[in-house]
């Protein structure tokens, strides 16, 4: 098997990587994640997990190099992260009651032979009717500044949600691990 390498700084991607029990390393992509023009938010979140996996495939030139992207979309526009508690509080309040889809785009490439996988699963979270004061308990109580949609689901966000539907619940951490296996088995790689 080739060497993994999640070329992501992102703990919560980690977190969920170890959960094949696989060894792997992490590397950083610095890479240029502005949205093109036209660009719809699936073409977005795969163009920018194949940029990340193929940004280190020169100085990991023997590996399979796993790269992730999420956005998260309500109604027609994509929200990102908010950074602040103000911006925190606005995307919440505009999802009250309604529903958020998280597309995460997920990329293998074997930089070995330069043959990449590249898949878009998407996540749809209901969410609660939400007043004011539970949105401010929630963001004191968690600060998910750095989350797109402003909660951690992996955490007290999953408080904020009416329901959930989709096929894979770890592509709303932002690593689909589901499809990350199929991938894997494409590429020999047995598991467990």
């Amino acid at each position: 098997m080739l060497p993994l390498l999640l070329a992501s700084s992102s703990v919560y991607r980690r977190e969920l990587l170890a959960r094949l029990q696989l060894p792997f390393t992490c590397s950083s992509p610095d890479i240029d994640e502005s949205h093109r023009p036209g660009e719809s938010a699936i073409e977005l979140v795969k163009r920018l997990a194949e940029a990340k996996a193929r940004a280190l495939a020169n100085s990991y030139c023997a590996h399979l190099i796993i790269g992730s992207d999420q956005v998260a979309v309500l109604g027609d526009r994509i929200i990102g992260k908010p950074h602040t508690f103000d911006k925190a509080r606005e995307q919440l309040l505009a999802a009250s009651g309604a529903s958020v889809t998280f597309l995460t785009g997920l990329a293998l490439l074997n930089s070995q032979t330069g043959d990449c996988q590249v898949d878009c699963v998407p996540f749809t979270v209901n969410m609660r009717t939400l007043d004011i004061a539970r949105i401010e308990r929630y963001l004191r109580a968690e600060q998910p500044y750095d989350c797109a949609g402003s909660f951690k689901a992996e955490g007290l966000g999953v408080s904020l949600f009416q329901s959930t539907e989709g096929p894979d619940a770890t592509s709303l951490v932002g690593l689909p691990l589901i499809r990350l296996i199929d991938m894997l088995l494409v590429e020999g790689v047995q598991i467990p």
